[in-house]
């Protein structure tokens, strides 16, 4: 699962990290919260050079309108070559989704720790993603992408069973110029534990309108939570 995450960035670090600039138009701005139908920034396998805006909650093609059906921010990586509705996106537009943290939550329902997930260094990454056009009877078409998820890691798994894929970034390459389905499945795996830590804060990131670095910051909560050794 994946359903809140975060870039912010500096867009030279950006640039030197993923050889790639902003295309005509699109202006980068630190987010600390994005959440779904927000614009993530990617990288499209057919633009491997570029940085784009992308509305989160992927829908396919064939919608007839897309507000009467779901529009997935995430996809499971170990269906996604079954499912009619990523299966050709699997196959030809892959894309990169920059991020430095994601958000996730733990607890019982009306009580539930948000923890933020991310590098030690918070230094970018790249989640797997798929992306897609559609275009209606008359308007602008709509670009969107899905995120891909896998088991959680050994840094997740207290908070939650699902992770979103983070492509080591030897196999970032691999997921945008593509291969056979193995190969590109072979590359959708879970994190190593030991590239992320884990760390309460503030319950202001559950509303999306709050979108501030102080939602970066570690909020003190002893060992209420039951995650102490982990969350460090």
């Amino acid at each position: 699962m994946c359903g809140r995450t975060s870039l912010a960035i500096d867009l030279t670090v950006l640039t030197e990290r993923f050889d790639a600039h902003p295309a005509a138009g699109v202006t980068i701005r630190p987010r600390y919260n994005i959440a779904p139908r927000d614009d993530l920034l990617a990288i499209q396998n057919d633009a491997p050079a570029e940085f784009d805006l992308l509305e989160w909650g992927f829908i396919p093609q064939w919608a007839d309108d897309p507000e009467e059906g779901p529009q997935p921010i995430n996809a499971r990586s170990e269906t996604v070559t079954e499912k009619p509705m990523f299966r050709e996106a699997f196959e030809s537009r892959r894309c990169l989704i920059p991020a430095d943290g994601f958000y996730e939550w733990t607890g019982t329902r009306g009580s539930k720790q948000p923890y933020r997930i991310e590098r030690p260094d918070r230094s970018p990454f790249a989640y797997a993603g798929l992306w897609e056009t559609w275009t209606p009877a008359e308007g602008e078409p709509r670009v969107t992408c899905t995120i891909l998820t896998t088991d959680a890691n050994e840094v997740v798994a207290p908070i939650h069973d699902r992770m979103p894929v983070i492509l080591e970034e030897q196999h970032e390459e691999t997921w945008l110029t593509g291969g056979s389905p193995d190969k590109l499945q072979s590359v959708l795996t879970p994190y190593p534990s030991e590239e992320l830590h884990a760390y309460p804060v503030s319950t202001r990131v559950n509303s999306p309108r709050n979108d501030s670095a102080d939602l970066l910051e570690a909020l003190d909560i002893g060992d209420q939570s039951g995650l102490g050794d982990f969350a460090g």
